[in-house]
């Protein structure tokens, strides 16, 4: 405890004895026993605010870690509708079917034009 040995407690103990007194040594102890167990105390509740900021610490860096992951996923969406092109169609000419390929020709301009008249 606190790196004093045995012989120097009991040096303390009779020098604290003879300086204080015996009527007014068990108040002293008594004063000491709150004031030790009152550090006890606050070491404590420091050592769990450092496990908490800890813990605290490894959540944001996994939220960090995730939101990365989403921008890369939503910047290569981006990179692949940008090569894709936005008017680009998944259906190529073969694979439209006939009613698609009339409502197509049907709304060109000229065709529009024709329907006016």
């Amino acid at each position: 405890m606190f790196g004093i040995g045995m012989q120097e407690m009991i040096l303390i103990l009779a020098i604290a004895l003879i300086v204080i007194g015996p009527k007014k040594l068990p108040d002293l102890a008594k004063s000491l026993g709150r004031a030790f167990g009152e550090f006890k105390k606050a070491t404590n509740e420091l050592k769990e605010s450092f496990d908490v900021n800890q813990n605290l610490n490894q959540v944001k860096k996994s939220f960090d870690e995730i939101n990365d992951d989403v921008k890369d996923a939503l910047v290569f969406d981006r990179e692949k509708l940008t090569e894709k092109g936005p008017d680009s169609d998944t259906k190529t000419g073969a694979e439209k079917t006939e009613t698609e390929n009339r409502e197509e020709k049907k709304n060109t301009p000229s065709e529009i034009q024709d329907e006016r008249r």
